[in-house]
């Protein structure tokens, strides 16, 4: 509107510019030096025109300079897609849904943002490839005891049950003393630990990594498994015959050396009392199990000036106990603790070494399009000696220990 009349301006300038020089160009010519008095007239209309218009153009201006700051100062944020529909209630397409108008137009001043009006992906993104997932165990316990192959379903070996020892110093002449031991075969078998699961072809296609994720991921939490039966198998089948079970249990008797000769008896003490109780049977531990509670329970013992004991308990990065490497490990119950020779204790046989396998040929795998996806083992646990490990829970024997 504002264009409209600054052009209108703009003609009416010209032409008085036009009347001005006509009426010059007159007055010239005449003898007197007059113009037409209708010239004059026409001069002074023009003039009283441009006047009006230029007031009036002012003044419009004006008023829409005092409606904007009005305008900003209470103005609030406004969407794309709030504008939009403002539009629209005021009437905006009115005119041509009645049949008045062949077109609608209306202006839209808003502000944009991808959460208010973009629905979907329409903004670039990065994908990352990688499957991310909780970390697995950093140590098995396999990785800690010998480990042997066997192409048979039983492990039979012959075990000393018994041994009567009369070895002395003997006199000249005189009848050494007899001495005798009882073998019992022993045997345990081959066991099976494994999962599955079943997924689409399209997955496996369309999803980046996937078999990378699966062939790492599947293992590990077989592993897991089978950490438990190493250490906690009851050895009836199908589980193994774990370490917990068979290891001979902490002296909490009167009969113990230290039976309640401890004042403020804590965890490092009974670990100490553990490894003398190895040690009584000529065996050399290379082994602590713990769980990271308990450790951390240890880390966080203080003295009576309340100054950390750990200097004292822990040396090194990785941690140890009398020269005792520390393992970690959330398959030992929390509060229980395993001391031992775990080299001379056990042995972990392997009839089948764990294996990640996909295959169509199950069920109804083909019509569907899906593979299935298998881990499995098959193992075996054979614990020697049960005097080569000592294990126990922590409240039983620091009672035990603690003086009366």
């Amino acid at each position: 509107m504002e264009d409209n009349v600054k052009k209108e301006l703009d003609q009416i300038g010209n032409i008085v510019d036009e009347r001005i020089e006509k009426a010059f160009n007159q007055a010239k010519d005449n003898a007197k030096g007059e113009m037409e008095s209708s010239l004059k007239s026409e001069i002074d209309n023009l003039t009283t025109q441009y006047v009006e218009k230029n007031d009036a153009l002012n003044k419009r201006m004006d008023e829409m300079e005092l409606a904007a700051k009005k305008t900003l100062s209470g103005a609030s944020q406004q969407s794309f897609k709030s504008a939009i529909e403002g539009a629209l209630n005021e009437g905006a397409i009115e005119a041509m849904t009645k049949g008045n108008s062949n077109a609608a137009r209306f202006e839209v001043k808003a502000d944009m943002s991808i959460g208010a009006d973009i629905t979907g992906v329409v903004a670039g993104e990065t994908v990352v490839d990688a499957i991310k997932f909780d970390p697995s165990r950093s140590t098995h316990i396999r990785s800690l005891i010998p480990q042997g192959s066997t192409d048979a379903q039983t492990i039979r070996f012959p075990k000393e049950s018994a041994y009567s020892d009369n070895a002395a110093a003997t006199a000249e002449a005189a009848a050494f003393g007899q001495s005798d031991f009882n073998l019992v075969a022993t045997s345990v078998n081959v066991e099976k630990i494994g999962t599955y699961m079943r997924i689409t072809g399209e997955m496996l296609d369309d999803v980046k990594q996937l078999t990378s994720y699966l062939s790492a991921r599947v293992p590990e939490k077989v592993l897991s498994v089978e950490d438990t039966e190493i250490l906690n198998g009851d050895g009836s089948s199908p589980n193994l015959d774990g370490l917990f079970t068979d290891g001979t249990a902490f002296t909490t008797s009167a009969g113990g050396l230290f039976y309640h000769a401890i004042e403020s008896a804590n965890e490092f003490d009974v670990l100490v009392v553990a490894l003398n109780q190895l040690g009584l049977l000529n065996y050399q531990a290379d082994s602590i199990l713990l769980n990271p509670t308990d450790l951390h329970k240890m880390i966080l013992l203080k003295s009576t000036a309340n100054e950390y004991l750990r200097n004292q308990i822990f040396s090194g990065i990785q941690p140890t106990i009398n020269g005792v490497p520390v393992t970690v490990n959330t398959a030992v119950p929390n509060g229980k603790f395993l001391v031992g020779n775990l080299r001379q204790a056990t042995q972990l046989w392997i009839r089948e070494n764990l294996a990640v396998e996909f295959s169509r040929e199950d069920s109804d795998n083909f019509q569907k399009n899906f593979v299935t996806v298998r881990a499995m083992e098959r193992v075996a646990l054979t614990n020697y000696q049960p005097n080569a490990i000592v294990q126990g829970t922590f409240s039983t024997a620091k009672t035990a220990l603690e003086t009366s």
